[in-house]
């Protein structure tokens, strides 16, 4: 019996379970929320108590050792010796890593000279292994990626419409994101729908503060919608996701941003729904902002829902039509009104919610009997696939 923590670093947050393996049973966990913005919000969950803060933490690093601090002060751990393997959530694998890899020097290198693919996540995910490994030099350090599900991509689906030789000597290509979300819940849709994985088409929607879809056949990827970085695809919490790349030199050449960086720093970090909305980039900001009549919340609430449907259509043609839809993540999992808004904006296709069984804290299917395509909550697990890696490879 050892323990073994599972760290999921997002954008704007940080996840973390302390697990007895190999019984899989969780002894502690605990969320740090809105990390970047004011008033952040940790919670750990332990013994049946729940302890929750509301303090300032500016980013991923803090968050790391606010952690390690908790585990001791609550009495988690007696000393760190009893974590025997720690295995972190890396979004940005490239080309260089197919599958859950073992940190070495080497590998922490590798991870950071992928962050040009993952600005926001690579940095942090690197300082957090950074700083766990100089607290917990014996556990096993394991990093768990993000792209690896998706390398059963076709390469009609990953490569992008340039000349050939950037991909043969640059590696631009489409990589996605949040794999390991995207894999869970498909596994989890087909215990629920009572059907072999094999057998299904299925539509997984990660939104988060990252957002992302993702087209499942068979339980393979074969489309998502990230990029060639996170900054890809639909419309985000602060990310921009598509537009036209013209619009790059344009402001470079009349406005004030004076580089391409100073432009996809904007993109990645100011855009998506806080840049619209001018109110935050959580949505639970933006719904209460969009009740009190605010227009340009309501404005981002509305250009959100656009770019996921749009997003869900392109995968009804990639799939050829689809089995189910599902929501997970933290605004998936959550918001309500999210989901009504995009699949009532569907209906065409045949999908319709129970608004009786579309409550939060509900999961499993929510749409109605006579729904075409199904409708299905499901909260992921991220962490649980984390730990199962670290166990694996272990000596």
């Amino acid at each position: 019996m050892t323990k073994t923590l599972a760290v999921n670093a997002g954008s704007s947050s940080l996840k973390w379970q302390l697990y007895e393996m190999p019984e899989e049973k969780v002894i502690a966990k605990g969320i740090f929320e809105r990390i970047g913005l004011k008033d952040s919000i940790v919670t750990v969950k332990y013994n049946g108590n729940e302890d929750t803060k509301t303090l300032d933490v500016n980013d991923h690093n803090q968050a790391v050792n606010i952690l390690l601090e908790d585990l001791k002060a609550f009495g988690i751990v007696q000393d760190f010796s009893e974590i025997t393997g720690v295995g972190h959530r890396v979004v940005a694998g490239g080309e260089l890593f197919k599958e859950s890899t073992r940190v070495n020097a080497e590998v922490l290198a590798q991870i950071e000279s992928l962050s040009v693919l993952a600005p926001l996540h690579n940095p942090a995910n690197a300082a957090g292994i950074k700083a766990f490994l100089e607290l917990l030099p014996d556990a096993t350090a394991v990093a768990v990626f993000d792209t690896a599900f998706h390398t059963s991509m076709p390469e009609k689906a990953y490569r992008y419409p340039i000349p050939a030789k950037y991909y043969e000597e640059y590696n631009v290509r489409k990589y996605g994101a949040h794999g390991t979300s995207h894999m869970y819940v498909a596994g989890e849709a087909a215990k629920v729908l009572g059907k072999p994985l094999e057998e299904l088409k299925l539509i997984t929607a990660h939104i988060g503060n990252g957002v992302s879809l993702t087209a499942v056949d068979g339980g393979k990827s074969v489309d998502t919608s990230m990029g060639f970085t996170p900054l890809g695809g639909v419309m985000m919490g602060t990310r921009a996701g598509e537009m036209d790349p013209s619009v790059i030199p344009y402001l470079i050449s009349e406005t004030d941003l004076e580089s391409a960086q100073d432009v996809i720093d904007m993109m990645n970090k100011k855009s998506g729904l806080s840049g619209v909305s001018e109110v935050s980039s959580d949505m639970r900001d933006i719904q209460a902002a969009k009740e009190e009549g605010n227009e340009k919340a309501k404005l981002a609430f509305d250009m959100f829902v656009d770019r996921i449907q749009k997003y869900i259509g392109q995968y009804l043609a990639v799939l050829n039509g689809a089995d189910a839809i599902i929501f997970t993540a933290g605004v998936g999992e959550n918001a309500r009104h999210v989901r009504t808004a995009i699949i009532e904006g569907m209906s065409w296709f045949g999908m319709e919610i129970d608004q009786t069984k579309n409550v939060r804290g509900n999961f499993g299917v929510i749409s109605t009997a006579e729904s075409k395509v199904k409708v299905l909550v499901i909260p992921t697990d991220e962490e649980l696939v984390i730990a199962r890696d670290v166990e694996r490879l272990k000596d």
